[in-house]
């Protein structure tokens, strides 16, 4: 088993604060949140880039570069564009000192999505009708989705498509929650980091895309981040065109 690194002395560190240093030989960013201490890989798994100077929130660290966004205790990608988890080491204190080691098959955490599943054929878990693709339950006040058409809603946001991953909307489960009153539309929708650029563009396509359907007089759509976007709500067709598996 590998060796323990020291990386810092146990009071070198306040909240918040990081310090660079190598486990064996790799490149390390070690982190202090409130009296916790993360490992990390240095490099960001989208480019390559050091996360050394990227914001933290909690125990999430965003790259500074495009705003892909990784999971200190499990490394885990939080949101685009990053699909791969960041490496982790394990981290204890031991004699004044904070100490990091490769982590081995037994102690490498697990990594597992935290977003709700996702239904993008109108219909939830048990089979019932529902235009909510974010999982959660549909009003029971709410309109069948038969009378709404929500499947054409759907197959019309297919054809507004991410400029920079070459995939719909839909299948990149950007779309949370599809609602119709009378002539007017509702959509929550994200985006795959909340630094996109492409933001403006999709909310614009996706307007105009549902006011282009009968029955469709205006169309809103309320840009929303919880909860935020991970790959695993991708369909399996999206995985696959961008070689995830």
């Amino acid at each position: 088993m590998t060796d323990w690194t020291p990386l810092a002395t146990a009071d070198e560190l306040q909240a918040g604060q990081r310090k660079s240093g190598l486990v064996d030989d790799e490149p390390v960013l070690l982190i202090r949140v409130e009296d916790t201490y993360y490992a990390i890989e240095d490099l960001c798994t989208h480019d390559g880039q050091p996360l050394t100077d990227g914001p933290l929130e909690g125990t999430a660290i965003t790259c500074p570069r495009h705003g892909a966004s990784f999971d200190l205790a499990c490394g885990r990608a939080l949101c685009m564009p990053a699909t791969e988890p960041i490496g982790t080491y394990e981290v204890t204190v031991q004699d004044g000192h904070v100490l990091a080691r490769t982590r081995t098959a037994a102690t490498a955490p697990t990594v597992e999505s935290e977003s709700l599943p996702v239904s993008v054929d109108g219909h939830g878990d048990d089979g019932t009708a529902s235009t909510t693709v974010d999982g959660a339950p549909a009003d029971p006040g709410a309109k069948d989705p038969a009378d709404v058409d929500a499947g054409i809603m759907l197959e019309a946001l297919r054809e507004v498509i991410d400029p920079e991953l070459m995939i719909n909307i839909v299948d990149l489960g950007l779309i949370y929650d599809v609602r119709q009153d009378g002539g007017q539309v509702h959509v929550d929708m994200t985006l795959t980091s909340p630094a996109c650029p492409a933001g403006p563009q999709l909310i614009q396509q996706s307007k105009l895309a549902l006011e282009q359907l009968e029955g469709v007089d205006e169309a809103e759509i309320a840009l929303v981040m919880t909860p935020p976007w991970t790959p695993e709500r991708m369909t399996a067709e999206a995985r696959d065109q961008l070689g995830i598996f």
